[in-house]
């Protein structure tokens, strides 16, 4: 049992150890931007405004109780509404505080929103296969490049799944979430690397629970290729890497 000490560590409350620790924010270093910056010359796609109008069961009591990881999707594209409200589900701007910290759909420790969102888009209808970011400031797609057999790319790094092997890349949308350590680090130093995961976990969950209200079935996806799936996304593996992902197509009838 000795080898899952320090995991099961990990998993525990080290508040005590925190409160005598002096946090860059404490010392004053400016705070980390809460967004990635981005060529201004890139291509960006608006989003339609998120509307309830997309969604086909309001009902949140089956939403919960239908929910369901699902691997079988249908031959058929996601419309570009449907793409921006779960968008918006997971990490859309719903207002801000006094402070000036950005209120999301998800809660989020400290409003220090460590993520961000990359896709990998093959059947939304009239968006170019490619991948993209989201930029929740301005609720948009930025177009990021073309992948070459994108499908199988997605494949490769969800190999080894337990139970339906290579459904990934049926879905019509990957979402894939990374995160930059160092915007919760900056305020919480050392307990900031739970909260993380904890804060992950709402993403996901509200991911499930808004393709349940679309027709849409959402897995998620905790098996892949750390350093291929990093590698494709061009992030450095330290200072940013992708810590969750999650397939998303329309249900088959």
């Amino acid at each position: 049992m000795a080898r899952y000490e320090k995991q099961r560590n990990f998993l525990k409350s080290n508040f005590d150890e925190f409160k005598n620790i002096k946090t860059d924010k404490m010392n004053g270093i400016p705070k980390p931007a809460s967004i990635k910056s981005y060529d201004s010359n890139s291509k960006i796609v608006i989003l339609p405004k998120p509307s309830e109008k997309t969604v086909t069961n309001s009902n949140i009591y089956e939403c919960i109780r239908k929910r369901r990881s699902t691997r079988f999707y249908a031959e058929k594209q996601m419309s570009l509404e449907e793409l921006s409200y779960l968008l918006w589900a997971t990490q859309g701007i719903t207002g801000t505080n006094n402070a000036g910290l950005t209120l999301r759909t998800v809660p989020c420790s400290g409003a220090t929103h460590s993520f961000e969102t990359y896709l990998f888009i093959m059947g939304v209808d009239g968006i170019q296969k490619g991948v993209y970011r989201y930029l929740p400031e301005d609720h948009t797609l930025l177009f990021m490049f073309e992948l070459d057999e994108m499908d199988n790319k997605v494949d490769e790094i969800t190999l080894d799944q337990p139970f339906v092997p290579n459904f990934t890349k049926k879905a019509a949308v990957v979402f894939a979430w990374s995160t930059i350590p160092y915007r919760s680090e900056w305020k919480f130093d050392i307990t900031a690397h739970k909260k993380i995961l904890i804060d992950i976990g709402h993403v996901c969950q509200n991911l499930y629970l808004a393709s349940e209200s679309i027709g849409a079935g959402t897995c998620a996806i905790g098996i892949y290729d750390q350093k291929m799936v990093d590698n494709i996304l061009r992030l450095d593996g330290d200072e940013e890497f992708i810590v969750y992902l999650a397939a998303v197509g329309k249900k088959q009838e």
